[in-house]
């Protein structure tokens, strides 16, 4: 029987008739309007915190009207910490939860089409009112004949062909990007753009998805604390897919898991534990692990629930993953910068010293305890210089890796705010060096934890740490005139901004001056000209006025 639990707002893209040049229209619009957004507020320099936040709403509404997508474009952009702003990252990420459903008519009309039943014959019950709704589809609950529970995912009607549609637009847009505008060739977009819709027809075939469900329920086969919903194959097609139903409660949902007698350390070292063995064992993890994707039921398991988004590490950077995460619980700093180095993840730089230390000031100081952002006051002049020269990337494999662990970070800190990610990790490595498990990766990975515990063990006593503390510094180069020389850096580009303004206010004078001489003349025409080159230069000084002050603020920040 057919449960009817209320009706939903459609998309108003979801029924437009939308041909090639109107779609292509309504893309450049959109793009060419935000980017004379961002070109004002640099224009007149106002960028704060507020502006940017105001820009991100913006984005994230219009994104939602163009549909798909664009909401997966948004999508993939709130893991880009390294390439765009927090206050954009904040507010790309609503797009997890903020999709619209479809309505339910056009979702039972998919599913007989696609099963060649009737609803009726399929399910002894089917709800209306979707479980979940997202970008790329929705989720209803059912109830087989055999009396099994389940729930059926819906795929957007239409959804291929404006993919099509968009997979075009946007080769258009992005070549007329690096064309005309400098600064977008510098991020290789075409490379971007052809692995975005790799991945965005890969999410869309259902099919595609059971399958990794099922290799991902067989990783953690004989693990009873995780649970994977299985697989209903004859009630599944490219477009529909029928998962059992394994309720549970949102796993960042505190107050609910606490009601529920539900122990939170538990359910934290659940999450890292399995995460970790998905990274650094299995090399296959869900690359979207953000709290509608995963719950905790009344026993305390966790359920994974998604599994279109998955990701597979190969085994070199599994090598030097393992070797990062083992050389971050010893607090080898020059083993942690040298694999970061190798995996692309920093620019090689003539001199390491400025990342070296930052690197060691973070393995000192938050490797066993929750971040403080005050802390980074210490080594402000390092992280001036670092962000100046710029040796951070991220490959588009990394952002998958980094993107599920801050976001499963983010998820334990909500539990427990005190919680820190390596911390709760180590039963995992005495785990891993107590396991008789065998095999070239698992023994690799013994091998090393094996060593952490024996570093652990055979700790240094109080005068040796500081004997050892102290060659460190003397080797790292951390000395006064080094941070001189930062200060006289930063001095010489105020001096710099001061000359460049002192130059633009002598031509805009020179120009009023020459102005008004011509207006008390027949060249009327040309003193016309010379006002508006006062104007243009006034406006250069303006620019430059600003850019004085605000390097002063900085400087006055970094100083404190």
């Amino acid at each position: 029987m057919l449960t009817k639990r209320g009706s939903s707002k459609s998309l108003r893209w979801q029924h437009s008739p939308y041909s090639a040049m109107g779609r292509q229209w309504e893309v450049f619009l959109f793009t060419f309007q935000f980017l004379l957004f961002l070109l004002w507020d640099k224009f007149l320099r106002n960028n704060s915190s507020k502006q940017r936040q105001k820009r991100a709403r913006w984005l994230v509404k219009n994104l939602l009207q163009l549909g798909p997508t664009f909401i997966k474009i948004g999508q993939s952009l709130s893991t880009r910490a390294d390439l765009i702003p927090l206050e954009y990252i904040q507010e790309l990420s609503q797009l997890q939860d903020n999709v619209p459903p479809f309505s339910t008519e056009e979702a039972i009309a998919m599913i007989e089409t696609e099963l060649g039943q009737p609803i009726y014959d399929l399910f002894d019950s089917f709800e209306t009112e979707p479980l979940a709704s997202a970008s790329l589809g929705q989720v209803h609950r059912a109830k087989l004949y055999t009396g099994k529970e389940v729930v059926v995912k819906v795929q957007r009607p239409g959804l291929e062909k404006i993919f099509n549609l968009d997979f075009e637009v946007v080769h258009r847009l992005i070549r007329i990007l690096t064309r005309y505008f400098q600064s977008f060739k510098k991020y290789n977009l075409e490379a971007i753009y052809e692995e975005f819709f790799e991945l965005l027809f890969q999410e869309i075939d259902y099919i595609h998805e059971g399958k990794n469900a099922e290799r991902f329920r067989d990783n953690f086969r004989g693990y009873s604390q995780i649970k994977v919903p299985k697989i209903y194959w004859k009630y599944s097609t490219k477009k529909i897919l029928t998962l059992e139903y394994l309720p549970g409660i949102k796993v960042d949902d505190r107050a609910a898991l606490e009601a529920n007698n539900v122990n939170l350390d538990r359910v934290i070292q659940l999450g890292i534990c399995s995460y970790l063995k998905q990274l650094l064992i299995d090399g296959f993890f869900q690359s979207d692990p953000h709290p509608g994707n995963m719950a905790v039921n009344q026993r305390g398991e966790l359920i994974f629930y998604d599994f279109g988004t998955m990701a597979e590490v190969k085994t070199f950077a599994k090598d030097q993953m393992i070797q990062v995460f083992f050389a971050i619980l010893k607090k080898d700093t020059d083993k942690v910068v040298d694999n970061l180095v190798y995996m692309g993840l920093i620019e090689p730089l003539n001199d390491m010293t400025p990342v070296k230390r930052i690197v060691s000031f973070l393995l000192e100081n938050f490797r066993d305890k929750p971040v403080d952002v005050r802390a980074f006051e210490q080594i402000s002049d390092e992280v001036y210089l670092m962000f100046k020269s710029q040796p951070f990337r991220l490959p588009p494999q990394m952002t998958f890796i980094l993107k599920s662990l801050t976001t499963l970070d983010g998820i334990a800190r909500a539990l427990d705010p005190e919680y820190n990610l390596l911390a709760a990790s180590q039963p995992f490595v005495k785990n891993l060096a107590l396991s008789g498990s065998r095999g070239s990766l698992v023994t690799a990975i013994i091998k090393q934890a094996k060593g952490v515990i024996k570093d652990t063990l055979s700790q240094p006593n109080t005068s040796e740490k500081f004997l050892r503390g102290l060659e460190e510094r003397i080797d790292r180069g951390e000395l006064q005139f080094r941070i001189r020389s930062l200060e006289s850096e930063r001095v010489l580009k105020r001096i710099n901004l001061g000359i460049k303004s002192l130059i633009y206010a002598c031509l805009t004078g020179f120009a009023l001056l020459s102005a008004s001489i011509l207006m008390t003349t027949i060249y009327i025409k040309f003193a016309l000209i010379c006002f508006g080159f006062a104007g243009l230069f006034s406006l250069f000084l303006f620019k430059s006025l600003l850019s004085l002050m605000l390097q002063e603020k900085v400087d006055r920040l970094l100083e404190k």
